[in-house]
């Protein structure tokens, strides 16, 4: 439980979390968008817009794209070595490298460009380095990165604010979700020392997993834990209603071990047996559905419905049942988006409960 919450925090400090990954293409497709927005930049600052010097601005553009390209090159090779640094060590090591490339750059650049191809046009002439043409690209490269550092230390705050609030969000939704059969198992556990030491123990065992579950940070667990989580609920149940309560799994096969939120199912299960099956003398039959197709996740339950009344908002048990249904909805929503879904229907004595979410495979 520790390691497991430990890896969840967010290290806001790391410069893996502070820079994007220039080896993926679409993080690098958006650098070179902007440095060829920063290229058109200076280009109009030198000359104002009805008169752009088209050949400046191909080789202001050539020239930022290689500075960019190389840059990104270089920290995506060394994109391991900033994994480790502290936020301020990664973007000062991302500066240094940029003005060193730029560096480089700006020196080959102006030997090829006046030393080589101005020989050869000009053979007599003197080439030497325009210090102030390499200082002036120095400046704009710091500037520039300063800028787009600054942007994504932004950007990187408002994520670790965002997960943060999600987590808090979630963590509140889920503290409602307690289980209610607290007393009626700790009843049965004391009816069950003498008579049956070896019963009572193995309730114990099942109560300590669903209230450590219960107690955990709010996460993702793999379906089948949350199955032995449920399993475990329905077998305390079952000493309590003993022949009332009928379970059937109907679990299909699965390549993928998915992961679902923690305590989902429990609190269904949990409905079922309050409205389903404890106001029908005979009991009933819960069925649990689970099956996999293509990336998406089904789950149904099915559990027998007493017919009640019209206009039974102010019933404490139709609130009570609504109240489940919204916090699991708002779970759902939290981790998966508007890609998840939950629904309800009954007819015909029977209530069914369906969710559908994307199938998340553990690492």
């Amino acid at each position: 439980m520790t390691s497991e919450s430990s890896s969840n925090q967010p290290s806001s400090s790391k410069g893996s979390d502070f820079l994007p990954n220039l080896c993926e293409s679409q993080s690098l497709f958006l650098l070179v968008l902007v440095a060829e927005l920063l290229a058109i930049l200076i280009c109009i600052s030198d000359n104002r817009l009805p008169r752009v010097d088209w050949d400046q601005l191909a080789m202001v553009s050539v020239m930022v794209q290689w500075n960019t390209l190389i840059g990104a090159l270089v920290l995506c090779r060394l994109r391991g070595v900033l994994a480790q640094l502290t936020t301020v060590k990664a973007g000062s090591l991302s500066i240094g490298v940029m003005l060193l490339v730029n560096l480089a750059l700006s020196i080959v650049g102006q030997f090829l460009l006046y030393g080589f191809v101005g020989g050869l046009v000009l053979p007599d002439a003197h080439f030497s380095l325009d210090y102030w043409a390499i200082l002036n690209n120095l400046f704009i490269t710091v500037i520039s990165a300063g800028i787009l550092l600054r942007y994504l230390f932004v950007q990187q705050q408002l994520r670790n604010q965002r997960e943060a609030e999600m987590q808090a969000r979630v963590q509140a939704l889920q503290s409602r979700i307690r289980p209610h059969f607290l007393f009626n198992s700790m009843n049965s556990i004391a009816s069950l020392i003498v008579s049956a030491p070896e019963t009572a123990e193995r309730v114990v065992e099942d109560l300590s997993e669903l209230f450590r579950a219960s107690l955990a940070e709010p996460t993702l667990i793999a379906l089948e834990r949350e199955v032995e989580l449920c399993r475990r609920y329905l077998a305390i149940e079952s000493l309590r209603l003993g022949k009332r309560l009928h379970i059937d799994w109907q679990i299909s096969e699965h390549k993928t071990n998915s992961l679902i939120p923690s305590l989902m199912l429990q609190p269904l299960l949990e409905n079922a047996i309050l409205h389903g099956i404890e106001p029908l003398q005979e009991g009933g039959t819960i069925s649990i559905k689970i099956s996999q197709k293509d990336k998406l996740l089904s789950i149904v339950i099915i559990n027998p419905y007493k017919l009640a009344k019209k206009n039974t908002d102010t019933d404490p048990t139709h609130r009570h049942n609504r109240m489940a249904l919204d916090n699991i909805r708002r779970r759902l929503k939290a981790h998966y988006g508007d890609a998840a879904r939950l629904s309800s229907s009954a007819e015909q004595g029977q209530f069914t409960t369906y969710i559908f979410c994307p199938i998340r495979g553990e690492n």
